[in-house]
């Protein structure tokens, strides 16, 4: 969990976005929980926000137990995995084409990353797409 939160690693990527946030927890497309102002948020890595979960861990369990295949993205990891085998530790499911672009809730739109990239490379769309307004037209610009 600290080099995971160390800022070199890939928080800086986000300038600023995932700042002021302990990441504790993940789900299988690198969707990231975390605590911050003593309570616990998801962190959407496309789009850089941070959406309310509960007022504290336990909290979260119990949304999580309750939610799971939502929260975790259970139902297409086990599908995804059933077709390609099992996913390394170090790795994420990422869509081909960006959930938050319309890209597919699809085994067919999913690859295998590495879970530091995958949060790089959605860092570089979310800085793009952040303060945009739903429905805004944008143009992908890959940046090294």
């Amino acid at each position: 969990m600290v080099d995971w939160n160390s800022k070199g690693l890939w928080i800086n990527s986000y300038y600023g976005l995932a700042d002021n946030c302990i990441f504790f927890a993940e789900d299988i497309f690198g969707g990231q929980f975390c605590i911050k102002d003593n309570a616990v948020f998801s962190f959407d890595p496309e789009i850089g926000d941070l959406a309310y979960v509960a007022d504290d861990i336990e909290g979260w369990a119990g949304e999580l137990l309750e939610e799971y295949e939502v929260m975790t993205g259970y139902p297409l990891a086990h599908d995804w995995q059933k077709r390609n085998g099992p996913l390394p530790n170090s790795d994420r499911l990422m869509p081909k084409t960006p959930f938050v672009c319309g890209g597919e809730f699809s085994i067919d739109n999913l690859c295998k990353v590495n879970a530091i990239s995958g949060m790089k490379t959605r860092a570089n769309l979310a800085r793009q797409i952040h303060d945009l307004e739903d429905g805004a037209q944008i143009e992908f610009r890959i940046i090294e």
